[in-house]
């Protein structure tokens, strides 16, 4: 990767690698062969749900623990972490083997979201935990503003859908799996989800049935005018 491009991606996360070979590692998905950044992503995963955790902690000295567990599980899912790698045009800096760029892998929510991990494990390996910490809450820092212990918002799409349907003694959304795409170990599900009070079936994709069951009640709640 030429020098300059790192530059720009760089100036994108705030932070400069003193080992280069880091930065490329963690942009490096398993398509390309042995050494790829799967490792870094494991260590960045745990790394990113710690770093969330105790903001948290700080930021809602009375929330329970079902309540902490709630909002954090929200900052780290594959979506938001696939956003902050939207944001940091990351499309442009992955390292995919050829099957992977013709499939269009350089948007798939999964594959973004685990760069974004590698990457908080390769700044953790390049600068200690201080540093990672300091870039990690400036990433979240807006989406952790906007928290709440009390806000709707922060119940998750299935959840808020059911509870807004039994308020009402609607019928509970039947959600069915259309079709199941790529390889064992990088699959996307689509998921339809049916609505006897909607003229029309929702479809939601993602890297687990779970996921394109929420991205398909999100958007249910949005047809039936229900927005955060």
């Amino acid at each position: 990767m030429k020098s300059e491009k790192i530059a720009h991606l760089e100036r994108r996360l705030g932070y400069e690698f003193s080992d280069k070979g880091q930065l490329a590692l963690a942009l490096t998905h398993r398509s390309c062969g042995s050494r790829n950044n799967e490792r870094l992503e494991f260590l960045g995963d745990s790394i990113v749900n710690f770093i969330i955790a105790e903001a948290l902690y700080e930021q809602f000295p009375d929330a329970r623990e079902g309540q902490l567990s709630r909002l954090r599980a929200r900052m780290v899912r594959g979506a938001t972490l696939a956003e902050l790698g939207r944001e940091f045009e990351l499309g442009d800096f992955l390292r995919l083997g050829s099957g992977e760029l013709k499939s269009g892998g350089y948007r798939r929510e999964s594959i973004l979201a685990d760069a974004v991990e590698a990457i908080i494990g390769a700044i953790y390996l390049d600068a200690g935990m201080e540093t990672c910490r300091s870039r990690v809450r400036s990433w979240f820092e807006q989406r952790l503003a906007v928290l709440s212990t009390t806000d709707q918002q922060n119940k998750d799409p299935k959840t808020r859908l059911q509870e807004f349907l039994q308020a009402r003694q609607k019928s509970l959304p039947l959600y069915r799996v259309s079709s199941i795409t790529g390889e064992a170990h990088d699959q996307v599900f689509t998921v339809v989800c049916e609505l006897d009070c909607l003229d029309q079936d929702t479809l939601g994709e993602g890297p687990s049935r779970r996921g394109a069951e929420q991205q398909a009640a999100r958007k249910a709640l949005k047809l039936l005018g229900i927005t955060p």
